[in-house]
């Protein structure tokens, strides 16, 4: 694992100030989302260059709600051959879990009001991610967790694609629960350690 982005025409156009935040979103994608096969369908996009990383340094929802916008828009004007999904890295802004939580709202509602409804969805990562049914320290939470909150753009087409090709979609949670579960969080913690320099 080199836990650095794919070298991609979607991402040349970061700023240096960025590069911390796609380096570390980059691993926990690469050893925990791709490492854990917590997603079957991120490994694709991301080793064939069709993840967009973009850090906004948006200080309030305002201007987040723009950037979100705005790459939004950027996104839907590539075709799935040149970007299928983004993510979209926000570290100054919705720290804590429940204002992120209630921003997810504002996403959706964005989506439509740019018509994109059926196009594009917002998932959703953060460093506290919490499902509603679970405890704080429950292991489950740490399929969603992030080094930094993120808005993932999916395109819906890629989507369907993806669960056509699975039979039970639903495995997948249960799946994870059971991964995250044998692992533990001395496990989890131990996915972070660098053995080798």
């Amino acid at each position: 694992m080199h836990d650095t982005p794919p070298p991609t025409s979607l991402n040349t156009d970061a700023l240096p100030g960025d590069a911390p935040y796609i380096a570390a979103t980059t691993r926990w994608l690469e050893r925990a989302v791709i490492g854990l096969n917590l997603c079957p369908f991120a490994r694709a996009p991301h080793v064939q260059g069709k993840l967009r990383f973009r850090v906004s340094h948006a200080r309030d929802t305002d201007a987040l709600l723009d950037d979100l916008c705005g790459e939004l828009q950027s996104l839907n004007a590539l075709t799935p051959e040149e970007c299928e999904t983004g993510l979209l890295i926000h570290p100054f802004v919705l720290t804590d879990f429940l204002d992120y939580n209630d921003f997810l709202d504002v996403a959706d509602a964005a989506v439509q009001t740019l018509g994109l409804e059926g196009e594009w969805q917002v998932a959703s990562f953060h460093p506290d991610y919490r499902f509603a049914d679970c405890a704080p320290d429950a292991i489950e939470n740490f399929s969603n967790r992030s080094p930094y909150p993120t808005l993932h753009l999916l395109r819906e087409s890629s989507i369907e694609r993806a669960m056509d090709a699975m039979s039970d979609t639903d495995s997948i949670y249960r799946r994870n629960i059971e991964t995250l579960q044998r692992l533990g969080t001395t496990g989890w913690q131990a996915l972070w350690r660098d053995t080798e320099d």
